[in-house]
């Protein structure tokens, strides 16, 4: 089983934030897909990066969680990119680590 989650910006690279039916369009995608979702939507983390002329960036994302039974690479790229596009964004964090069911 695979825990994959979605690092997802609150704004755009202008400072303006995405508006809320963008995220539960996100939730209810993922939910379709893959049978559920776990959104960390109250205390939003943040990032930080450096971007190519050395200065720091800073990020507030939200964090979505699906678990798979299979990892499919194939689809989440896609997913990704289309998400990337959507969102104005050069990159985006879809990480996957393997998890065991307690």
């Amino acid at each position: 089983m695979e825990l994959v989650q979605l690092l997802v910006p609150l704004q755009d690279n202008h400072g303006q934030a995405y508006p809320r039916a963008l995220f539960d369009g996100l939730a209810e995608t993922l939910t379709d897909r893959f049978g559920g979702v776990t959104a960390y939507t109250r205390a939003p983390a943040t990032g930080l990066w450096e971007d190519d002329s050395g200065e720091t960036v800073r990020d507030q994302v939200i964090v979505y969680e699906v678990m798979v039974e299979d990892l499919d690479i194939a689809w989440w790229k896609t997913f990704r990119a289309e998400l990337e596009a959507k969102l104005g964004q050069d990159e985006l964090v879809i990480r996957a680590q393997t998890a065991r069911r307690l």
